[in-house]
């Protein structure tokens, strides 16, 4: 039977390359988004006119269920998940303190935290009955420092990675890899980054960031591929990724 690769939070940028990836691999992608119904129409076009197969759904992950029903469905309905990429953003902006809301820092928890417990809850008894699964969290530097304006993300993050840790502390012997993975540096993701900037502001930043100065997604998804089938007595839990002009984040002022 073949097996599926989950990917929570699929756009044009690591999500959608992370599934084309999988596809290409021998996976059944389900690519997940919360909207944009002609867009995810266009990544699962993409990767099965490349031969590969694919599956889209429109899914909000903060609705109650929605999470665990959307598992239950690939399960019953596509087959085993061996490969769940969880890849939600929760970046609400740079605020101060005072402008930061409850609700506005209480929805990257959601995001960032509590879809990933409910992700978890949801999937890992039945990886673990099968005795192995891999489970791939996209991250961002917010997770190891947090600056001025980054309360709700820095939080949010720095939780989400801890969580990593806890559930690989308790199902690593049963077969299930947990890695975080922190993306240090800009991605060249259209829908992301390029809706933040504009198209205008977006091509400026790509021409002065010179020759593969932005992260390339493609790139990445080889990475990501390469966790999720690591041996088990050589797996990576946390890792960091940037382009070569980034400064790391231990040095970044």
């Amino acid at each position: 039977m073949t097996q599926v690769c989950l990917v929570i939070g699929a756009g044009a940028g690591i999500g959608g390359h992370v599934g084309a990836r999988f596809a290409a691999g021998g996976y059944h992608s389900v690519l997940v988004r919360r909207s944009d119904a002609d867009g995810l129409a266009r990544l699962v076009s993409g990767i099965c006119d490349a031969g590969g197969a694919a599956t889209g759904r429109l899914v909000n992950a903060v609705e109650d269920g929605a999470l665990e029903d959307l598992i239950a469905q690939v399960e019953t309905d596509i087959g085993p998940i061996h490969t769940i990429l969880y890849n939600l953003g929760a970046q609400i902006g740079d605020r101060p303190l005072e402008a930061t809301s409850p609700k506005a820092f209480e929805m990257g928890w959601r995001l960032a935290c509590f879809g990933l417990f409910r992700v978890a809850q949801a999937a890992f008894p039945v990886m673990a009955a099968r005795g192995q699964g891999a489970l791939l969290v996209t991250s961002a530097t917010a997770a190891l420092r947090g600056n001025k304006g980054q309360h709700s993300h820095a939080a949010a993050m720095g939780g989400r990675r801890m969580l990593c840790q806890s559930l690989n502390a308790q199902y690593a012997s049963h077969g299930i890899h947990v890695a975080h993975i922190v993306v240090d540096g800009a991605v060249d993701a259209p829908d992301t980054l390029g809706k933040m900037l504009g198209p205008e502001r977006f091509a400026a930043f790509r021409a002065a960031k010179g020759p593969d100065g932005l992260m390339n997604p493609a790139e990445m998804a080889e990475s990501y591929w390469h966790i999720a089938h690591q041996h088990r007595a050589a797996w990576t839990h946390e890792m960091d990724l940037r382009a070569w002009s980034d400064v790391a984040w231990w040095n970044n002022a």
